[in-house]
């Protein structure tokens, strides 16, 4: 019996080991660290999903200016997921992670702007400015 349930674990120990690892590095303030463990907590990988955490590693990241984890954010935004649905905070880190020239995001804000009105729209221009700004003032505190 024991043998079955350690085949189906599979490598549950490495990912408990992942996890923890991965957790002190993001609590240190490792933005790539955060980044990760928010994907852990989106993909339930080590733990059961929890877009709750999820979230909270990833504007941890996305604060930092990790455009990859901007990008995810915006994404649970728009998906309302570990968040009220909202589409011009999504469509706000979206304009974000594009300016760190994560260039994935380009079709998204496509999207978006298709479904957005013009007021929406400039509301999000307004909203990406104003989190730029916050994010340049936590570097500069940082140094």
């Amino acid at each position: 019996m024991a043998v079955v349930l350690l085949l189906l674990c599979g490598g549950c120990g490495q990912e408990s080991e992942r996890f923890k690892a991965t957790k002190i590095k993001a609590e240190q303030g490792d933005a790539d660290a955060q980044h990760n463990l928010g994907l852990m907590y989106y993909r339930g990988h080590g733990m059961p999903k929890d877009y709750l955490e999820a979230v909270k590693w990833f504007r941890k990241a996305a604060e930092q200016g990790h455009a990859q984890a901007q990008f995810l954010l915006a994404s649970m935004y728009y998906l309302g997921r570990g968040v009220p649905q909202n589409d011009i905070e999504s469509y706000a880190w979206c304009l974000l992670a594009r300016a760190n020239e994560f260039e994935e995001v380009s079709k998204t804000i496509s999207t978006l702007e298709k479904l957005l009105t013009a007021e929406q729209i400039e509301k999000g221009q307004a909203r990406a400015l104003e989190l730029h700004r916050l994010i340049e003032q936590k570097k500069k505190s940082a140094e």
